[in-house]
């Protein structure tokens, strides 16, 4: 892994390691000493800076004896000896120990990035939830609307229910009064027909009977007169020869005229009481057929009924399925 770069510490330090081995800490070396990293103006600029604020003086070998110098050269050899060794283990240690936290650095970034998409993750999750419970929210309080307007609503068909089953009993006791008083009219309606019709019967059957008398007396009459008429005639023929017999006769024969009279008389009233009970039957009939419409209109009046009825009857059928399952008739609306 590459150094993020130098700094004025680092250079000092190579500086540092640099007069300590007796070396030129020059712009190379120190590059060198870094481990050939940096940039030579950088580095130029911080050992100006660093040579700037050093308080030492500058040694030169010309101004120390030889003596010294060769006391100074094996205290600098044996220094710089000493130095790289300490060094090299200081440097190794360093190496090691950098390669530790750099591994320990890496491990944290990929842990630092794991765990900052775990927390990106836990963020959407929790986003995702905060959308959830308002959505959640925003649908318990249309379900608490909902569930108020169906409870109002199974109120209100709690209500119509009831006023149905009061429309439908009063439709029945109706219905049952107007079936009991079909009934008793069918009843009295039927009797009065018999009642009429055996006494329109009979009438007819005696007026047929006293026509028929009357027939036979007619035709009695009519024979008798036919005879008459012969001997009226005989008579007559008589009568030329016998005045006296013909006065007899001719009082007879006004006396049979007055009787025939009075037959064709009776004949025309039996005529006529036939025509009258002729019209009085007709009269009954017609009474009959007015009977039998008010019969029908009743039927139909009782069938519309028994229609209403069933009518009221799926009505009623259908809102006790409705109260029944309140849930399964909304969700056909319109929502």
């Amino acid at each position: 892994m590459a150094r993020g770069g130098i700094n004025k510490a680092i250079v000092h330090k190579a500086r540092e390691s640099l007069l300590a081995r007796g070396e030129n800490p020059s712009i190379d070396a120190v590059r060198i000493e870094l481990g050939n990293t940096g940039s030579k103006t950088t580095i130029h600029r911080y050992l100006k800076e660093i040579e700037d604020f050093d308080p030492r003086p500058r040694a030169s070998r010309e101004r120390l004896s030889d003596e010294l110098t060769e006391l100074v050269a094996g205290l600098l050899e044996r220094m710089t000896e000493e130095g790289g060794e300490a060094l090299a283990y200081a440097q190794a240690r360093f190496d090691e120990q950098r390669s530790e936290l750099e591994q320990k650095l890496d491990g944290l970034s990929a842990e630092l990035t794991s765990l900052q998409r775990e927390v990106d993750s836990q963020k959407g999750a929790l986003a995702l939830q905060a959308d959830e419970l308002q959505i959640c929210q925003t649908s318990l309080q249309a379900e608490l609307t909902r569930n108020a307007r169906l409870s109002q609503s199974c109120a209100d068909l709690g209500v119509r229910v009831h006023e149905k089953d009061e429309q439908i009993r009063s439709l029945e006791e109706k219905h049952s009064h107007a079936r009991d008083a079909l009934e008793h009219y069918r009843s009295a309606v039927k009797d009065q027909r018999d009642q009429e019709q055996r006494r329109h019967e009979g009438q007819v059957q005696q007026v047929q009977v006293e026509l028929r008398q009357l027939q036979q007396t007619l035709m009695l009459k009519q024979d008798e007169l036919t005879r008459l008429n012969r001997d009226n005639e005989r008579l007559l023929s008589e009568a030329r020869q016998q005045s006296k017999v013909v006065a007899t006769q001719e009082d007879a024969a006004l006396r049979l005229t007055g009787e025939i009279t009075a037959m064709k008389t009776a004949a025309a009233k039996a005529v006529g009481a036939k025509e009258a009970f002729q019209e009085q039957l007709g009269t009954s009939r017609a009474e009959s057929k007015r009977l039998e419409e008010d019969l029908a209109q009743a039927s139909a009046q009782l069938a519309e009924a028994q229609r209403l009825s069933e009518q009221y009857s799926a009505e009623l059928t259908q809102l006790r399925q409705a109260t029944a399952h309140p849930n399964t008739d909304n969700e056909s609306s319109p929502r």
